[in-house]
């Protein structure tokens, strides 16, 4: 299965404009490389990493990091940028469209992180697919820690609609979150955080939510 077009569309705004979301660590990324680090995580994947901003955080503070993105220009940026930094032994990368099945081993994730990834252009049925996919290849007590913009956000319900919660401003489409379907995601988890912030200029609001995998073990 491809999926062409989106992949076009990210090729050309990473080819444009390089390192496009600067080199600081989202502020996300530092909530929940603490979170990691606390829960004794060693083996971090983050979904859509981009140039890699957040992914080569990670792996400065210690984590084996999986940088996975659907656009191999943003890739190579983050590879250099890894290599530049001396992290090139802590960072692999992977081209992974995550509307098709995660090609990750099961249960190889201490930790998942995904800023603003689920929010994008996917319809309600792939992000279901790919938060299972997302339990079925973290370990048992693996935390999966994401960030997605919902209803409330001024954007919702303006722009180009798509249905589906999705709508379009300036060439990027966004699927709006509402409540209900952040608890029906974390339906099997443990759902432990569901933290309102904003960011940007709009600003864009947002919801950062923290959900670990139960580990029948206790531990």
């Amino acid at each position: 299965m491809t999926h062409d077009a989106p992949r076009a569309h990210w090729q050309r705004i990473y080819q444009e404009n390089p390192g496009m979301y600067g080199e600081e660590p989202s502020g996300p990324a530092r909530y929940a490389a603490g979170l990691f680090t606390a829960a004794g995580a060693r083996d971090v994947l983050e979904l859509g990493a981009g140039h890699g901003r957040d992914a080569l955080y990670f792996a400065a503070e210690g984590f084996s990091v999986r940088a996975a993105d659907f656009s191999s220009e943003a890739l190579g940026q983050l590879a250099e940028r890894a290599e530049a930094r001396g992290l090139a032994g802590r960072v692999t990368t992977a081209l992974v469209d995550v509307r098709d099945p995660l090609p990750f081993a099961t249960g190889s994730a201490d930790a998942v992180f995904g800023h603003m990834l689920l929010c994008m252009d996917l319809s309600t049925r792939h992000i279901e697919e790919l938060v299972g996919e997302i339990r079925r290849v973290l370990r048992p007590g693996g935390t999966f820690v994401y960030t997605v913009r919902h209803t409330g956000d001024a954007h919702y319900g303006t722009g180009i609609a798509h249905g589906d919660d999705i709508h379009e401003h300036g060439g990027f489409a966004v699927h709006f979150f509402p409540r209900e379907l952040v608890d029906r995601l974390a339906e099997g988890w443990e759902l432990r955080e569901v933290h309102a912030f904003e960011e940007g200029d709009l600003p864009r609001r947002l919801w950062r939510v923290t959900m670990s995998v139960p580990d029948p073990a206790g531990g």
